[in-house]
């Protein structure tokens, strides 16, 4: 990939502080600005594919959730011994 030059205008505290980080990591300024942009794409890309609500799940797939929200007094335990219980005749 070719590298072209870009021109940002930024505040002397600013320019001075991605020096020192670049500095601290062993890196240029461009190196760094190239990783940062790569991370927040990475991040937005993660963004997209997380379900925030029930409603962003298809309809076939809605029909097939039990329940919403989780029963607070389920005992978790007590279940599973009455599955093997059932299961091996305990």
């Amino acid at each position: 990939m070719e590298n072209t030059k870009l021109t940002l205008s930024v505040d002397k505290d600013t320019i001075q502080l991605a020096k020192e980080i670049a500095a601290d990591d062993h890196m240029s300024v461009s190196k760094l600005f190239k990783a940062l942009i790569t991370e927040l794409a990475k991040k937005r890309k993660k963004k997209e594919f997380k379900m925030k609500s029930l409603d962003e799940i298809s309809d076939w797939a809605r029909e097939i959730v039990v329940a919403k929200e989780p029963t607070p007094d389920f005992d978790h335990k007590a279940e599973y011994h009455k599955h093997l219980e059932e299961k091996y005749g305990l």
